[in-house]
């Protein structure tokens, strides 16, 4: 009511203006805001299970969190590698849907899913040579701890199948301008986890295993909602195709272009968070690696937040592309930027306010090294603070590139960002110890958005994309 009596007070260039905005908002907010709620349970339920792991262990909580910090770094190579099946598909068929091609969006889906599929169970049978390289290339230097990290690992391998399914579901649904369907479902599959996992561990005293545990349970619980989901929801509105119009290779060659550029995009991703955790489990010192762990947990859950705003960026950069709209394109972009900015000074408010409340319960008081971590912390708790504004613009700039299918500018992108991460890191590694590995994954975010932008020729490239 306040709004419409502001806005009839002006000329009538602005109330268009203000209206336009205003509906753009919605439509932002309308896929961001449940992406954002999904995302957060994502380091909500890391939280947890680094809580869960510092309880189950006794006295050895700390060497628990450095083992489940490897674990899951493991599982993020398989997984961020396989995130291809979600980008691809989520660009593509947005792109139909603002076509108002139902019968692409359906083949789409059907495409995703025999992809994940197939990749999900090559991971598997792949199972026994991964984990062992990664036993070896992230070997602690404790038997205890890679006791610990192999026991986790090949428990949770049961449930890779059903992650990467997920990602074909998740990337269809945003496509398909629903953000609603993968928040319900992350939801359940994050609360079925925290609560198996101290099920699991803490009453069953499984202790990691019984976190790798949890996630088979919780992620295959995710596919079968999935599926009920898609038969319930819209089974009538896919289309009828056969298994040639699915299989048809120029159509194919497209889908693995684009996600041939997206898999070494993700691979260069994977490998600058997978030397994060080396390097830090390189320095020797199980203090430093459970406070970068602890403090990698808290970007986490900034980059989730701002992430939700790089899948309203995907899906309503595709739908504008796809119904030639480009007005609808520009105003899209420069809001989704506008909302990551406010997110990241928002974050950096709370971490300057409460960073140690946040650290010490997840680094558990109970333990007496918790002081010990909080002292370490004290170190390099400026970086956390910071990288929220470095990072405030790469995951809008993904979100776009995903949508307008650009993914040569996001592979390129993400090459170059993640040699200067390098550079930094063994270049200063010897002179800053582990400030050069902040300050080199601060300047790797930065990079990523702003390679992207000027890669993109300032974002004309995807204006003209939707002018033609």
């Amino acid at each position: 009511m306040i709004y419409n009596s502001f806005t009839k007070s002006m000329p009538k260039f602005l109330q268009n203006y203000c209206n336009f905005v205003a509906i753009m908002n919605r439509e932002i907010l309308r896929i961001a805001i449940p992406n954002i709620i999904s995302n957060v349970t994502v380091p909500l339920m890391g939280i947890a299970s680094t809580f869960i792991a510092g309880r189950a262990c006794g006295g050895e909580g700390t060497l628990a969190i450095g083992a489940l910090s490897i674990g899951v770094t493991i599982f993020n190579f398989i997984y961020w590698n396989c995130s291809f099946i979600r980008m691809g598909t989520s660009g593509l068929t947005a792109q139909a849907f603002g076509a108002e091609n139902h019968r692409e969006y359906s083949l789409m889906l059907w495409r995703s899913l025999i992809v994940a599929l197939g990749v999900g169970i090559l991971a598997f049978s792949l199972q026994y040579p991964i984990g062992e390289f990664s036993l070896w290339f992230m070997d602690t230097g404790s038997e205890e701890s890679q006791s610990m990290i192999a026991d986790y690992f090949y428990t949770r391998i049961w449930a890779v199948p059903a992650g990467i399914l997920l990602f074909a579901f998740n990337g269809w649904f945003t496509g398909m301008q629903n953000a609603v369907v993968p928040m319900a479902v992350a939801i359940l599959v994050n609360l079925i986890h925290i609560g198996c996992s101290y099920l699991f561990s803490i009453v069953g005293t499984m202790g990691l295993e019984g976190i790798a545990l949890a996630s088979v349970v919780a992620q295959w619980t995710g596919v079968l909602v999935m599926v009920a989901v898609l038969l319930i929801r819209y089974r009538k509105r896919l289309v009828k195709v056969s298994m040639k119009e699915v299989m048809d290779m120029s159509s194919m060659r497209r889908f693995f272009s684009i996600n041939g550029d997206i898999i070494i995009r993700t691979f260069c991703l994977v490998a600058v968070y997978t030397f994060f955790t080396k390097a830090s489990a390189d320095t020797g010192d199980a203090n430093i690696l459970a406070v970068n762990t602890i403090l990698l947990q808290l970007f986490t859950l900034f980059s989730y937040m701002n992430d939700g705003f790089a899948y309203a960026a995907e899906a309503l950069t595709g739908r504008f592309i796809g119904a030639r709209d480009s007005q609808s394109l520009r105003r899209c972009i420069k809001l989704c930027l506008v909302w990551c900015f406010a997110v990241s000074f928002v974050f950096i408010g709370v971490y300057v306010g409460w960073w140690r409340d946040i650290f010490t319960f997840i680094a558990n008081p109970e333990q007496g090294d918790s002081a010990v971590l909080l002292s370490v912390a004290e170190h390099y708790i400026g970086w956390i603070i910071a990288i929220p504004l470095a990072a405030a613009m790469p995951f809008v700039m993904d979100g776009i590139m995903v949508g307008a299918t650009r993914s040569r500018i996001m592979r390129n992108s993400m090459i170059w960002s993640s040699v200067c991460f390098f550079v930094i890191l063994y270049g200063l590694g010897w002179l800053i110890g582990n400030n050069a590995l902040w300050l080199a994954f601060t300047m790797y975010m930065f990079l990523r958005g702003v390679f992207q932008y000027f890669m993109s020729d300032r974002l004309h490239d995807i204006y003209r994309q939707a002018e033609q």
